[in-house]
C-alpha cells in the first residue's frame, strides 16, 4: 500500500505540470489572435486649401539714392575781388536773393567812359550829317567837287559805325557791372561758399558755390536687366499688366528707419542704355519735397540719401497664393505638401515675395490642387491622409488659446 502512494505522487505532478503548459499556451494562442484582430492605425487628418487664381498688385522694391532736382553752380561773370558776401551758408535761399558782391569801382568806371564815348560818337555824327547837308547843293552849283560829296558821305558812314561801336561797348559795360553783384538764380539750399571776401576770383572759372534745388526731389532707381527681361516676357504672356504710358508708374519711399515717406513719386525718366558695368538701367522717379512743418527751411530728406523705392503701377493676372505656413524650406529651395490620389506629396516650389500672411507662387502650383497648411507633423511624404477644408480662424484660435495657456 505504501509503494503504491509512492509511485502514483510523482504521476500526478507530471500531469499537472502538462496541464498548466498547455493552458499557457492556449492564453498565448489567445493574445496573438486578439493583436492579429486589431483595427489599423487612424489616416492622419490635416487642413487643405484648394488653390485658385486672382489679380494681385505687383510692387517690386529697389535700392535707390536720392538727388537734387537742380543743382546750379554759382559762378561770377567778371573778373575781380570779392567785396562781401551776403548769405549764411547751408540756408535757403530765393531766387533773386543776393550772394557775392564782386567791386564794382573798376565797372562803373568802364561803363561811364562807354556813355561818354557813345555822346562823342554820336556829337561826331551829327556834325557829318550838317557837312553832307551842306555840301550836297553846292555839287549841283558846281562850287564843290564830287569828291567833295563822296568824302562828306563816307564820313556820315563812318560816324554812324563808332556810335554803334560805342553803343555796343555801353551794353557790355553795363552787363560787367550788372553782374558784379550775383544773385541767386532759383530757389534752394545753398552750399559752404569756396572762397571769401578779399579774395581774386577769374569769370567763369571759379566755382563759388552751389545750389541745390530741392523741391521736388529726384530719386535715382538701378534695375537689372534679368528684370526687365522677365516683365517684357511676361507682358507679352498676359501675366502681367501696367499703364498704358510706363511714365504713370509711381513710388513709394522706405528710409533706412523703416518709416514710410508719405507722398508718392512719379517715374519722369528712363534711360536708353543699360550701363555695361554693372548690368543695370536707370530709372528716375520725382518726389515731392517741401519743407518740414515743424522745422522751416528743413526738408524731409537730402541728396545722396541711400532709401528704398517700392514701384506701383503693375498688377499680376492669374496669380496663385498660399498660406505662408504652408511653404516649408530646405537646403534645395521651397517646397509644399500636396494631396495626389488621397496621399500626401511633396512638391518643389518657387515661392517669391509675401502678399499679406501669403507667398505667391511663381511656379510648382496649378489651379485646383490641395496644399496641406496645418497637420504638416502627422504624416511623411506618401502616406495617406484625410484632408479637411482649411480655416484661418480657427487656427488662430488655437494659436491664442496656445498663448494663454502658457501665459498662465
Amino acid at each position: 500500500m505504501i509503494m503504491y502512494q509512492t509511485l502514483r505522487q510523482p504521476v500526478t505532478t507530471q500531469a499537472n505540470s502538462v496541464i498548466a503548459s498547455f493552458l499557457l499556451l492556449l492564453v498565448f494562442l489567445t493574445g496573438c489572435s486578439k493583436s492579429t484582430d486589431a483595427p489599423p492605425p487612424a489616416v492622419p487628418q490635416v487642413e487643405v486649401i484648394t488653390t485658385t487664381t486672382r489679380t494681385i498688385v505687383d510692387e517690386p522694391e529697389f535700392i535707390g539714392q536720392t538727388e537734387s532736382f537742380r543743382p546750379v553752380e554759382i559762378r561770377s561773370q567778371v573778373d575781380g575781388i570779392i567785396k562781401k558776401i551776403f548769405f549764411i551758408e547751408g540756408r535757403n535761399v530765393r531766387k533773386g536773393d543776393k550772394l557775392y558782391l564782386i567791386d564794382p569801382t573798376p565797372f562803373r568806371a568802364a561803363y561811364l567812359g562807354s556813355k561818354a564815348m557813345v555822346a562823342q560818337a554820336q556829337a561826331r555824327l551829327e556834325q557829318a550829317n550838317k557837312d553832307l547837308a551842306r555840301v550836297q547843293p553846292l555839287l549841283k552849283q558846281k562850287a564843290v567837287s564830287k569828291k567833295d560829296v563822296d568824302d562828306a558821305i563816307a564820313e556820315v558812314r563812318s560816324a554812324r559805325a563808332t556810335l554803334d561801336a560805342a553803343k555796343n561797348d555801353v551794353i557790355k559795360a553795363k552787363f560787367d557791372l550788372d553782374n558784379t553783384l550775383i544773385t541767386a538764380p532759383v530757389e534752394g539750399r545753398i552750399n559752404r561758399s569756396q572762397f571769401y571776401e578779399g579774395r581774386l576770383i577769374e569769370a567763369q572759372t571759379n566755382l563759388l558755390t552751389t545750389i541745390d534745388q530741392l523741391d521736388p526731389m529726384y530719386v535715382n532707381v538701378n534695375v537689372p536687366e534679368s528684370y526687365l527681361l522677365r516683365i517684357r516676357r511676361e507682358l507679352a504672356e498676359h501675366k502681367l499688366e501696367r499703364p498704358e504710358s510706363i511714365f504713370q508708374l509711381r513710388g513709394v519711399i522706405t528710409f533706412s528707419d523703416g518709416s514710410i515717406y508719405p507722398e508718392e513719386g512719379v517715374l519722369d525718366f528712363e534711360d536708353i542704355v543699360i550701363r555695361p558695368e554693372t548690368g543695370m538701367l536707370l530709372g528716375r522717379f520725382a518726389f515731392p519735397n517741401p519743407s518740414a512743418q515743424n522745422a522751416p527751411g528743413q526738408s524731409h530728406f537730402y541728396p545722396g540719401q541711400f532709401v528704398k523705392v517700392r514701384i506701383k503701377g503693375y498688377s499680376r493676372t492669374e496669380a496663385i497664393l498660399i498660406p505662408q505656413r504652408a511653404v516649408q524650406q530646405r537646403p534645395t529651395g521651397s517646397f509644399v505638401y500636396v494631396i495626389k490620389d488621397g496621399k500626401a506629396e511633396l512638391r518643389p516650389v518657387l515661392a517669391s515675395s509675401w502678399h499679406g500672411n501669403e507667398w505667391f507662387i511663381e511656379s510648382g502650383l496649378q489651379p485646383g490642387e490641395q496644399v496641406i497648411v496645418e497637420g504638416m507633423h502627422r504624416f511623411q511624404p506618401g502616406a495617406p491622409v484625410n484632408a479637411i477644408p482649411y480655416e484661418e480662424s480657427s487656427v488662430q484660435e488655437k494659436t491664442a488659446a496656445s498663448q494663454n495657456n502658457h501665459s498662465e
